[in-house]
């Protein structure tokens, strides 16, 4: 039974399970997780009935569960689907198509990378900040790439986890998939990296060729799961730099309750702070298995309600005005999607009118709104 508080359901989009959506004017874009689902385009000029008027289909052995759309370019990613075990003709690399006319996207390129390909990305428009498997690099780095002529990506820069850079002779520190850049989010001269279980940094970008680390983060252990997203506030909160960062409930190094959501200081940002966190009332010490807990914030700020893609836990809606105190304010807990035993909320994109789109990894989306 959908359990729901502080929201209200605009309407539902049948469609195969999403990484993520991300939402352009007029049109909502669902990158899918399993092919031969590829990207799905919508009309919700009318969000009460969304209307597929495009898709583009991938084929078997990749996933392209990651998309993002600026300046008329829609970037996808194909990667090598977990458990990440490559077949003998897969590709991996970042797909980029004209969407001028999103009811006819025209492919310009495929930027091609070595080994499992692009996880995440953000892009500004020009700039595309990737996470690729490089050839001589111990899994995936945090890399620029200038799009200014889309036809012909380059790259302008890159950084790396010291130790992933075996072609130079460093030696990565421990095991498989532990120091993995992924996730990238630019604001301003900064990027923002989730560095999985090697926890998070921040770069400075003022000369994109030679990103150089501010300051990193780092409670793996003690905490057992990886980080997943570092979302700086666009504004001060109790006058202070704050910053969210959400682990994700996979890959736990030991049995523990489900990842939560960490409220960190960055008012000095070359030493971040956690000063709070937040967790589902009830799971703060309830061994839970994978895919219960935290997962992705939208990455859309407009004020300090803040909507989280909880997993089984459905869309949490975290109020941080007080940083110190951040509390739940709304949640949505939808029902399962038919031939699963709990829902899978992946990713939620916030739009300036108030509407939040919601995609199940599973099946489905929903477009919500606050009440």
């Amino acid at each position: 039974m959908v359990d729901i508080q502080g929201l209200k359901v605009i309407s539902y989009f049948d469609c195969p399970g999403g990484g993520q959506v991300y939402v352009q004017g007029n049109y909502c874009y669902i990158a899918h997780m399993d092919a031969p689902a590829g990207t799905t385009i919508l009309d919700i000029s009318d969000p009460k009935n969304p209307v597929q008027v495009a898709h583009i289909a991938i084929p078997d052995g990749v996933h392209t569960h990651k998309v993002r759309v600026e300046n008329d370019l829609m970037l996808v990613n194909w990667e090598c689907p977990p458990p990440y075990i490559l077949g003998e003709n897969f590709q991996g690399g970042l797909a980029i198509y004209d969407v001028k006319d999103p009811r006819n996207p025209k492919q310009i390129t495929f930027w091609k990378t070595a080994g499992t390909g692009v996880h995440r990305f953000d892009f500004d428009g020009r700039y595309a900040y990737i996470t690729p498997e490089v050839d001589g690099y111990h899994l995936n780095i945090a890399m620029i790439l200038d799009l200014q002529d889309p036809s012909n990506p380059r790259e302008v820069g890159r950084w790396w986890m010291p130790g992933q850079w075996v072609a130079g002779g460093e030696t990565p520190d421990e095991g498989y998939r532990m120091t993995w850049c992924h996730q990238i989010l630019r604001r301003g001269k900064r990027l923002y990296v989730a560095y999985w279980h090697a926890g998070m940094v921040i770069l400075d970008i003022e000369d994109m060729t030679k990103p150089k680390m501010v300051s990193r983060l780092r409670y793996n252990p003690p905490y057992t799961h990886p980080t997943h997203t570092a979302l700086p506030m666009p504004f001060k909160l109790a006058g202070r730099d704050i910053l969210l960062v959400a682990d994700e409930d996979v890959r736990k190094t030991k049995p523990s309750p489900p990842p939560f959501l960490w409220v960190v200081d960055i008012t000095e940002e070359e030493f971040p702070v956690p000063i709070s966190t937040y967790q589902i009332e009830g799971l703060e010490n309830v061994n839970m298995p994978e895919f219960t807990g935290c997962h992705q914030p939208a990455e859309q700020v407009y004020g300090t309600e803040i909507p989280v893609a909880w997993f089984a836990c459905g869309l949490r809606v975290v109020d941080v005005k007080n940083p110190h105190a951040p509390k739940e304010v709304a949640h949505f807990v939808p029902d399962a999607p038919q031939g699963f035993d709990r829902p899978g909320t992946n990713d939620v994109f916030l739009t300036k009118e108030g509407l939040m789109y919601v995609i199940d990894r599973n099946r489905g989306m929903h477009i919500l709104e606050r009440v």
